[in-house]
This record gives C-alpha cells, sequence and structure tokens, in this order.
C-alpha cells in the first residue's frame, strides 16, 4: 500500500476522481453521454474536446521543465498559430479549398517551430535564463498576434478547416486523436530512444551531460522546438474550434496552466525525471476544474482565485514534506505518552 501511495500518478489520479465524483453527485447525468447524428455528447466529451489544447502545450512544457527549462511564451504562440492561419484562410475567395487549409495549417506549425527555435537558441545559444528568454517571446508575441489580426478578431467560414476542432472521427472529437497522436510520438522519442535519457541528464547536471558526450545545447534546443510545435497545433485547435482567431485572448494564461498540470503530474521544476501520462492527468485535473466552476455557478469575479486554492491544495497533497509534517502532527497529538517515553529513553 506504501507504495502504491508514493507512485507518482496516485495522488494525481485521487485528485482527477474526487473532482469527477463531486460533478456526478451535483448533477447525476454528468457521466451520461449521448449519441446524435453519429457523434458521442455529454460532460466527458466536452472535458477531453476542451482540455485538448492544454493537454497538447502541458507535453511540450513538459520536456522543457524536464531540461531545468520553463517556456513562457507558449500562450503568444498559441495565439500567433491560429492567427496566422485564419488571416491566410480569410483572404482566400474559396476558404475550403484543400490547397488552401493545408498550406495555413503548414504555415502556422511551420511559424511555431521557428518561435520555438528563437527561444532555444536564446537559452541554448546565448545563455540567456530560460524565464527571461521566453518572457520576450511572451511578450512581443502577443503584441505580434495583435498585429496579425491588426488588433480585431478575425473570423472564418471554412468547415474544412472547423474540422480540425470541431470535426469527429469515429464518433469521437478529432481534437482527441491530434492529441493522441503527439502523445504517442513524445512518448516513442523520450522512452524508446535515448533522447529521454538526453532530457533527463541535460536536467539533473547540463555540465556533467556535456562532459559524458552528451550534446546539452541541441537538446535545450530541440525541447523548445517541440514545445513550440505543441503550442502551435494547439492554436490551430483553438481557433478552428471556434472558426476564428483572437490575438488578444487566445491562449491567454495558458503558460501557467501548462506549468501548473507538469507539477501536478509530478515532473520536478527543478529537472531530471519527467512524466508525460502525469502530464495529461494534470491537463484533465486543471480542465475538469474549470468545467466544475462554470457547473457550480462560481461568479467569474473570483473563478482564478478558487481554481489557486485548489491546485494549492493539489500540490500540498501531493509533498511528502507536508504529508510527513501533517502525519507528525497527528501523531503527536494523540499519542503524546510515546513521544514521552521517546524522550526519556534518549
Amino acid at each position: 500500500m506504501s507504495q502504491l501511495v508514493k507512485h507518482h500518478l496516485f495522488w494525481p489520479l485521487c485528485v482527477l476522481a474526487v473532482l469527477l465524483l463531486f460533478n456526478l453527485c451535483y448533477s447525476p447525468d454528468f457521466f451520461s453521454i449521448t449519441i446524435h447524428d453519429g457523434h458521442l455528447y455529454g460532460s466527458l466529451i466536452d472535458i477531453l474536446n476542451f482540455g485538448a489544447p492544454l493537454i497538447l502545450v502541458a507535453i511540450g512544457m513538459t520536456l522543457v521543465v524536464a531540461t531545468k527549462g520553463i517556456d513562457l511564451s507558449v500562450g503568444s504562440i498559441v495565439a500567433i498559430s491560429g492567427a496566422v492561419a485564419c488571416l491566410s484562410i480569410s483572404k482566400a475567395s474559396d476558404q475550403n479549398a484543400l490547397g488552401l487549409i493545408l498550406t495555413s495549417v503548414l504555415l502556422a506549425a511551420g511559424l511555431s517551430l521557428v518561435l520555438g527555435a528563437w527561444n532555444g537558441l536564446l537559452v541554448s545559444g546565448a545563455g540567456i535564463q530560460p524565464i527571461i528568454a521566453t518572457l520576450i517571446l511572451m511578450v512581443a508575441g502577443r503584441g505580434i498576434a495583435q498585429l496579425v489580426t491588426g488588433g480585431q478578431i478575425i473570423t472564418v467560414t471554412s468547415t474544412k478547416y472547423a474540422y480540425i476542432g470541431s470535426g469527429s472521427l469515429a464518433a469521437l472529437p478529432f481534437s482527441i486523436f491530434v492529441v493522441a497522436l503527439v502523445l504517442v510520438i513524445a512518448v516513442l522519442l523520450t522512452r524508446k530512444t535515448a533522447l529521454g535519457l538526453f532530457i533527463e541528464a541535460v536536467g539533473c547536471n547540463p555540465a556533467a551531460s556535456s562532459m559524458s558526450g552528451i550534446r546539452a545545447r541541441w537538446v535545450i534546443l530541440w525541447v523548445y522546438v517541440f514545445c513550440g510545435l505543441c503550442a502551435g497545433i494547439a492554436g490551430l485547435l483553438l481557433s478552428s474550434n471556434v472558426s476564428s482567431a483572437d490575438g488578444n485572448n487566445a491562449g491567454l494564461w495558458y503558460e501557467l496552466d501548462a506549468i501548473l498540470a507538469v507539477v501536478i503530474g509530478g515532473t520536478s521544476l527543478n529537472g531530471g525525471r519527467f512524466y508525460l501520462t502525469g502530464t495529461v492527468i494534470g491537463a484533465l485535473i486543471i480542465q475538469t476544474l474549470t468545467t466544475t466552476i462554470y457547473m457550480i455557478g462560481v461568479p467569474p469575479e473570483i473563478t482564478l482565485v478558487v481554481k489557486a486554492f485548489v491546485v494549492l491544495a493539489v500540490c500540498l497533497i501531493q509533498s511528502d514534506t507536508f504529508r510527513a509534517a501533517i502525519a507528525a502532527r497527528w501523531k503527536s497529538r494523540h499519542y503524546p505518552a510515546e513521544k514521552e517515553v521517546t524522550r526519556h529513553v534518549s
């Protein structure tokens, strides 16, 4: 039992289960799933669908955090990606042309790769601290997204582009398959090749890893490139789901939610070992919490406050030090005689 409790997925799964059970008690039809026109509908499906962009961003953030880095620019990259894709489509006379959709998607994804490479070069090449290097693009990127959109919301009428974020495949939202594909690729690259070991080695000790033959700078560069790509795909999902791009609000605070998802999933901000499965569960916790807050009617003004307190509670529950302190206090309060005997013996 103690080994089960110490497993990095135990507490995140418990918290997710508690949230789901609370929703079930509050709304008895929360787990109900219906089929309409060959599509599955329900609260659980909505959590997976609306949580897909956050899961993508968190997957990329996990690898960055594993190298003892951070990427604060993912929210801005989300906004830029959606803005570029929607702008490209909106200028065409036939917005449903397949070639146009593919070109726009590739253009947005390519730009996301470039932005990720920019962060990676600043961190690995210029030696700038990750929080500062990515803060530059976080601020500038939001301005770039607003320049692309002209400060307005760009709307598109392309049904093929809308399919990316709101379409269905095999009765499930297409976004779920996009997330599954990216997750499988990330798992295969990091767990079936030496790349995962290189990432953990760089996160534990970059100098020692370089001396052992690992090209630490290249590893750091590529994790930021991958993180940028994940954020770019998330931007495509978000913008296609609503058939519009908002350079001001798209992806806002995504960087903080992604970092929280990574931490809740068991990956330490000090770098080293990382857990992609835990990150996915952490992102689902955050999305389920958001759904719960809206469902019970919490006023929008205090939504972030409630969310922050719940996330704090989750992190404290996961902390071995915090749990040990609580257990010691409980033991000293309920077994004072044992404490007295220990004092006399010593």
